[in-house]
């Protein structure tokens, strides 16, 4: 008796954030968040209000999470989160399951993308160091095209690959990332193990909330 025939995948293209998503990084970001601020004399943000901002551009996450510091000291904030950061680098590490997770999708022929509020230097010296260049198909961040929520960075993806809306899904851990997704015409999924609290996907319409990455293994090997 034949095989039965493989399934046919329902999205061509699947892009992930990194941050909170892919990465275990959301709480030493707003820690650094919360001590460049310190750093120059801003009013130090709340944990919640450093997590939120996890995903966007760092312009617009410092205007939300530090509002009473000036534009003009973003460079100098900028400068002061990345010594943070690097000071506490080795420390972490991709979720357990997601290297296993992307290759099990290369294998049925996915494409994979990471769209992400990180800089391209950050993008590319974090993909180095976890050792996954070569894995995804293209990428886009937040200083070379428009920060989330809004679209352009899957739109991008889209044509570079020549995908419709409707076979691009998009992974992520904030409600920016989510609506991104929306504002794209694309489908989403959500995990709730990273900066922001599941409680505000529903109202974006995600197609599921996974709480690990052995539950979004198997949905996306199940309905992807």
């Amino acid at each position: 008796m034949p095989a039965p025939s493989p399934r046919p995948r329902r999205f061509d293209l699947i892009a992930f954030d990194w941050d909170g998503t892919l990465f275990d990084s959301t709480a030493i970001i707003a820690r650094c968040i919360q001590a460049a601020v310190r750093d120059l004399g801003g009013n130090v943000p709340s944990d919640r209000d450093a997590a939120y901002v996890i995903g966007m551009g760092f312009a617009q996450a410092m205007a939300h999470a530090a509002p009473d510091m000036p534009a003009d000291r973003y460079d100098e904030l900028g400068q002061r989160y990345r010594f943070h950061y690097l000071r506490q680098h080795d420390e972490l590490s991709l979720f357990a399951g997601v290297q296993p997770l992307l290759m099990e999708l290369r294998a049925r022929g996915h494409l994979l993308a990471v769209a992400t509020g990180k800089s391209r230097r950050g993008l590319d010296e974090v993909l180095r160091t976890v050792d996954l260049r070569g894995v995804f198909d293209g990428s886009r961040t937040a200083d070379q095209t428009a920060g989330k929520p809004q679209p352009l960075m899957l739109q991008e993806l889209m044509a570079e690959f020549n995908v419709a809306p409707a076979r691009l899904l998009m992974i992520g851990d904030t409600t920016h990332d989510l609506q991104m997704a929306l504002n794209a015409g694309c489908a989403s999924v959500g995990v709730s193990y990273g900066a922001h609290a599941c409680d505000a996907f529903h109202a974006l319409n995600p197609l599921f909330v996974a709480h690990s990455v052995r539950e979004l293994r198997d949905w996306l090997l199940q309905d992807a």
